[in-house]
Parts: structure tokens; sequence; C-alpha cells
């Protein structure tokens, strides 16, 4: 057998005509090449869990704004309250316009729209399927924010049997970061048994209290055979109709809490509910009012540098004020728990029930706890709404009716079906085969946009309007985008002699990169849209956001294994004419091909 001819220093080696395709790695990513199936059937069970829950929750369309449901829209016009002649200014409106939107959202209301007019006007926009006449009581309603001393209090919900009884001995046990609720009088002249001792962290010139109202998980306490409010053992009509009150006041029930308060007088005793520090509804029994939010001249969340006991909330009172402060936290001092407590209420809800074991005399005092930034700057601005120096009168009250919006729906869905039509068809004359492709995850990608805004409206209260429908729309460019950079970069990769399959699987890395910084830049646009603006504008970047985060699953999860599935098939892998990815019509570079040159003949030289 001859030896192979010697090579010629310097010369190459021949390349093969065909192109080896490098075994994918092993993980995550091999799995991911081999099996798209996978991702598929994920995507495709997606769809059909959530288009379930969409019928399940039974609001198989999306809610809709005032701009396409119609409803109510209401015009308010503040005035200033006697001796506070300057008090319409930019900061009270804005504070006026937090109050409202509380308001409105307690009602349960989404998409309903609180914002100035002018210098002294309030528009305020509730879409249809809302008690507009308790709408509007609530919003032309001054807030009325109260110090009012805590009687008793448990647990909503609980087992725990405790009632208001005329007086009743009460002992609680716990760590310094709790409050054990108990048993109490329906009213403020209520007192402990002499044998009462207080309970709670030891503070100068201060009130401790958690962030939110908080209690121990259950109460109970008897009457004792001594605790009657008269001798004959019997209960005046008022204490039991409090005691009633207090027996059957579920707070977990919102219907329930949106009438606690309702007609009742700052002199008389009532219950409330509030939230405790683990988010659950603590109901409680309340004396008169000892204070009223217009004796609190100003109110500010401040952090505590000199002890970095962390956030805290400062308060300063008005000369009448800090009398009545004065009065109230002497007598609470001498109480045990929960009756050392006077909760703060505004509107009928317990936003914080702070405790207190001295006078505090200095016209001012601070709330201390384990606050968050954003929880000590709630609280004060809570308790600024009750200073607010403003009334609101019911300028106008119109009914806002559909039929505009709906033209205006018409028209856009019409703008819209006439761009995908155009986009389809650009997708069918350039990309042909790849078409196929395309096609079905624009499908996919409006399935999901569209139950998921169904399922949105019942769950975090959103309602599509027509800003809203427009970042729809423009979302369908967005995806069309992401499609086109992943072809493109396959087409890129067979103009350079390479087959379908190692084409795709190598066109993916830097079409993946791609698509995920130019959705994250649309991302960003809209996130921050979101943030700067308010109203109608909103439902535009919120939409923009979910359809674009909906972009990178559909590519991921859907455009990229069908590729990959498809590549697998005679008529891409071959390159038909018609499949989008036929290399003669890409102006394709034909494989190498080298081949050894024969050896010239070397003469013999004669010496």
């Amino acid at each position: 057998m001859p030896w192979p001819p010697a090579r010629s220093p310097g010369a190459r080696r021949p390349e093969r005509e065909y192109e080896k395709v490098a075994a994918p790695k092993k993980g995550r990513s091999a799995s991911a090449q081999s099996r798209p199936g996978r991702s598929l059937a994920l995507i495709l069970i997606a769809i059909a869990a959530l288009t379930g829950g969409m019928f399940v929750s039974g609001h198989p369309t999306p809610r809709l704004g005032i701009d396409l449901a119609g409803g109510t829209s209401i015009t308010l016009t503040a005035k200033n309250e006697p001796g506070q002649p300057n008090a319409i200014n930019k900061t009270n409106m804005d504070t006026a316009v937090d109050i409202m939107n509380r308001r409105v959202n307690g009602l349960g209301v989404s998409e309903a729209e609180v914002q100035t007019q002018g210098s002294d006007n309030i528009i305020v926009n509730i879409p249809k399927g809302t008690n507009s006449k308790q709408a509007r009581e609530q919003v032309g309603t001054t807030a009325k924010l109260y110090f009012r001393p805590v009687l008793a209090t448990q647990a909503s919900g609980s087992d725990a049997s405790a009632s208001p009884s005329p007086s009743a001995s009460s002992s609680s046990s716990g760590n310094a970061n709790d409050k054990a609720s108990s048993s109490s009088s329906p009213s403020s002249s209520a007192t402990p048994s002499a044998t009462a001792t207080s309970q709670g962290r030891a503070v100068t010139d201060a009130l401790k209290a958690d962030s939110t109202p908080s209690a121990s998980s259950s109460a109970s306490a008897s009457p004792s055979s001594s605790a009657s409010p008269s001798p004959s053992g019997s209960v005046d009509p008022a204490t039991a109709k409090l005691q009633a009150a207090y027996a059957a006041l579920d707070c977990t029930d919102k219907a329930v809490r949106a009438k606690t308060g309702e007609g009742v007088k700052p002199t008389d005793p009532t219950v409330a509910c509030g939230k405790n520090s683990s988010g659950q509804w603590q109901k409680y029994v309340l004396g008169p009012a000892e204070v009223s939010g217009t004796d609190i001249k100003k109110a500010a969340a401040v952090f505590d540098t000199q002890s970095a006991a962390g956030w805290k909330v400062t308060m300063d009172f008005t000369s009448s004020g800090s009398k009545k402060f004065a009065d109230i936290t002497g007598k609470l001092a001498k109480n045990q728990t929960p009756q050392n407590q006077f909760a703060i209420v505004l509107d009928g809800e317990v936003v914080s029930d702070p405790y207190v074991n001295q006078a505090l005399t200095g016209g001012n005092a601070e709330i201390s706890g384990s606050f968050s930034q954003t929880e000590a700057q709630d609280l004060a601005n809570m308790l600024k709404y009750g200073a607010l120096p403003l009334t609101f009168k019911e300028s106008s009250v119109t009914t806002v009716t559909a039929a505009l919006g709906g033209e205006q729906l018409h028209a856009g869905l019409i703008a819209g079906a006439i761009g995908l039509g155009l986009v389809v068809i650009y997708l069918v004359i350039y990309y042909r085969g790849l078409s196929m492709i395309a096609i079905p995850s624009l499908l996919v990608s409006g399935a999901l946009t569209y139950v998921l805004m169904a399922l949105l409206g019942p769950t975090i209260g959103f309602a599509l309007n027509l800003p809203a429908v427009c970042g729809a729309i423009v979302a369908i460019g967005i995806t069309a985008d992401s499609f086109i950079v992943f072809f493109e970069r396959i087409r890129d990769e067979i103009r350079e002699g390479r087959s379908l399959r190692p084409a795709v699987e190598r066109a993916w890395p830097r079409a993946r990169r791609t698509i995920l910084v130019s959705d994250f830049v649309s991302f960003l646009a809209a996130a921050v849209l979101f943030i700067v603006t308010v109203g109608k504008v909103q439902g535009f970047a919120f939409t923009l956001g979910l359809t674009t985060l909906l972009d990178v699953v559909v590519v991921f999860l859907f455009t990229k294994p069908l590729m990959t599935i498809l590549a697998r098939r005679k008529f891409f892998a071959s390159g038909h004419s018609w499949s989008g990815l036929d290399p003669k019509r890409l102006g394709a570079k034909p494989p190498l091909r080298r081949t050894r040159r024969p050896s010239a003949p070397v003469d013999t030289k004669e010496a």
C-alpha cells in the first residue's frame, strides 16, 4: 500500500463538503434543544388553565372603563372652612384627592378617576356598575378623624365569645410587641379592677404602637358577678345594642366594614374595624371621641437618628387639642391593656391603636414602633386628613354614556384589524412558509393578552379603557418585530452556507439577546410612563408593559420551539422555494470545497 503523498509545509487540510453540527452541551440548554415539545406543551397547558380560570371566575370578558362602559361623573368644588381663608391650595387639594381615592377604592370601584381640575375643583369619574348614590355620599363627605379610647378588642372571625360587659377585670400576657385583647365596659368611664397591672413598654413622652392596629388572636372574658351597671343587674338598652353590634361584627366582610361608623355621633361609643400587624382584621369597641382630627396642627414621618429606633410619626396639637390630649392620655395611662390604648379612627376605620403609659402634656407626641418608611408616611398622611381645612360642594353630577367611547372603540378595533391584516400579508409575502410560525405566535400572544385582561379585572381591579386598547394594538408591532429578528438571524446563517438545523441553533443566541434588549427598553418605557402619569394614560402603560412581558414568554416558549420542530421537516430543511429559507433566493454562499493540488514534477538538477 503506497504511502500518502507528503504535504508541503504550510499546506491547508482539505475541508469536507458538509458542516458538522456541534452536539449541544449537557444541561437545560440541551434539553430545550432536544425536546422543544415540552416548551410547547407548557405554554398550551398554561393557556388552557388560564382560560378555564377565566370562565370559573365568572368574568369571561375584560372589565370596561368609564369611557367604554359609561358611568357617573361628579364635580366637587372646594370651600374654605371658617377662619381658614387660604386653605384652598395645591397641597390640600392633593390630600383631598388621596382621601377620595381611598374612599372610592373602599367601595370596590376600579378604574375610577379622581383628579383636580383648575385650582378648586375635583372631578370623580366612577364606572358603571357602582352604586352612584353611595359613591356621591362618600366622596362628598369631609374626612372625619377622631381619637377614641379602646374599650375592647379581639380578632374578627375568631371563636372567642368575648363581648363588652359593664365592667370586668382583665389581665394580659405577651411580649413587648404584642397587645392582648380583653373585654371591658362599653363606656368611657370604665376602669379595671384594683389588681390590674399595666402592660407594655415604658416610654417617656411618647406613644408606643405597632405600625398597624394589633391584638392577640383571641380574647376571653366573662363578666364577674359584681360587674353590673346597676343594682338590679340589668343592662341599659344602649349598652345591650352595643354588645350585640360587637358580637355580630365581622370585619372580614367588606360590606359590613363599609357600614361601620355610619350615623355615629362623636359623643357616642361605637364599634369599628382595623387591621393588625399580621394583616388580619381586628374589631373594637370604642368610647366617645376625646380628640378630633382638627385638633392636630401637623403630623410628619421622621427617622429617629439619635436612638436609631427607626421611623416614627410626630404630632403637634393646637392649644385646645393639647389640653384634650393631655386629659385623655392621663386617664388612659392608669388603665390596663387594652384600656390604655386609644384608636385613631378615620372614616370609621381604625388606622392605628397606640397605647400610653403616662399623660402627654407638651402639646406634641410621637407614635413609634416597628414602622417602615412607607407605613410611617401613610399614618402621617392619615393624621393630616382630619386636619384638612376644606369642605366640598357638589357642583354637578353627569351620567356618562358609553356611546362615544363605543364608537371610538369600534374605530380602534377596525384600525387594529387592518394593521394586523397588513402584518399578516407582509409575513406571507416576504417570509412565505415562516409565516406558519409567526401567525400562530401572534394568535397565542393575543389569546394570553385577552385571558389575562379578563382575569385581572376581578383580581386587581383592572378595567379596559381606550388607551389600554391602543397599548394592545401597539403590542402587535412589538411582537412581530421579535419574530422578524429571529427569522433574519436564521437567514443570515443560511447565507453563510449553513444548513437549516445548525442555522437555527446558531441564530438563536444572538436573536435572543436582541429580543431581550428591545423588550427591556419597551418595558422600561411603559413602567416609567405608568409611574409618572395618572388616569387613563396608566391604562396604556399597563397594557404595553403586560404585552411586552408576554412577548418574551411567547418567543421563548412557543416561537423558538416551533421553529426547532419545523426545521426537521423536509419542506423547510430542503430549502423549498416557498419555505422562506431557499438558499438560492437568499444568495447563500456555496460550501467551501477544496482539494489538494497535484504536486508538480520536480526536475532533477544536475550538479
